[in-house]
């Protein structure tokens, strides 16, 4: 997003001809139930300056308007085995928005430390109830090994034909875990509302001052029969909130169903990934290779080139230079309005 930030400046005007400005484990199951107690996308920089003066040797006021236009993008990469690379460079990535190169790149690094923004997306409608007790504990085991406290926060949002946020967001992993355990399975399946809802009534409100990842991990078996919303308008409010969106599958048939491809397009839309484990003690890998990527990240800032405040769609598009890579990440971003 782009902010315009007004700077006041008070300043004894003698006869100043010019003021110069300077710019990891798998163990994700607990042994119970019982509970233990326990990008903006754009940035500031100078553009535009206009001054308010008075007689020369009185005060006057400058008045000092800056903005930049700057996407953060968050990315992985993978080697032909799927394993991440974590040891490349801004030289071995090329990047397109809106089909041309970047005007600048601003900043490249790894990010292995930035505070995590977590939703955890239940299905608890009648279609999971095989395999729900273990999936509550695997996410209850998740919790416990990712969030750090005073660092990241999350929350527990329950969907079948409504969604019930059981937690609202916090670092207490003993609260997290009771929401989780507060789920009760039953009813149809409204996933795209509870993608919806969780990205613009939680993720799209959190305004934080520093840079943050945000992300949703989604259990469910993709199969919608219940919502007011559509997939595509799920996909775009998880890219206007900027959201990484994992999915893991619930389904256990062996085959690739319909459900199966939906959470694939969900994942694929946000930069994120898809887990289908067809056996349930493959949940806690799932779980664990989602960690693992959280803290594989690449992370590039840079000036987009004609670049307009026009509120459309821009597209990205990065890929790695060396063979064998693969590149994954979001598939672009809103502009913001003027």
């Amino acid at each position: 997003m782009k902010y315009t930030r007004i700077v006041f400046v008070t300043t004894l005007m003698l006869g100043i001809a010019q003021v110069p400005l300077s710019a990891q484990s798998n163990a994700y199951i607990t042994p119970s139930p019982t509970l233990a107690n326990g990008s903006a996308a754009f940035n500031s920089a100078p553009s535009a300056l206009a001054t308010d003066s008075d007689q020369a040797g009185q005060d006057s006021v400058l008045t000092i308007k800056t903005r930049v236009d700057e996407v953060n993008l968050l990315f992985i990469a993978t080697d032909k085995h799927g394993k991440f690379v974590r040891n490349l460079g801004q030289s071995d990535f090329a990047i397109l928005d809106d089909h041309k190169p970047p005007q600048s790149i601003l900043e490249f690094h790894r990010e292995t430390d930035l505070p995590l923004e977590m939703g955890l997306l239940i299905d608890v409608s009648g279609s999971v109830r095989a395999r729900f007790d273990f999936e509550q504990q695997a996410a209850t085991g998740f919790l416990q090994h990712v969030l750090r406290p005073n660092f990241d926060k999350a929350f527990i949002l329950g969907f079948n034909n409504r969604t019930q946020l059981s937690q609202d967001f916090t670092d207490n992993v003993r609260l997290l875990s009771a929401g989780v355990q507060r789920l009760h399975d039953g009813g149809g399946t409204a996933l795209y509302d509870a993608v919806y809802h969780a990205c613009h009534d939680k993720l799209l409100k959190e305004r934080p001052a520093h840079p943050v990842r945000k992300a949703i991990i989604i259990v469910s078996d993709g199969e919608d029969n219940q919502s007011e919303y559509t997939r595509a308008q799920a996909i775009e409010m998880a890219q206007r909130a900027e959201v990484i969106i994992y999915a893991i599958s619930t389904d256990d048939s062996g085959l690739i169903l319909r459900g199966d491809k939906v959470l694939d397009q969900l994942a694929a839309a946000t930069g994120g990934r898809a887990f289908f484990p067809y056996k349930t003690k493959d949940i806690t890998h799932s779980f664990a290779a989602i960690e693992d990527e959280l803290r594989s990240q690449y992370a590039v800032s840079y000036k987009p080139a004609d670049f307009d405040a026009d509120g459309r769609f821009r597209s990205i598009e990065i890929t790695s230079l060396k063979k064998d890579l693969q590149v994954r990440a979001r598939k672009g971003y809103f502009a913001p309005h003027q």
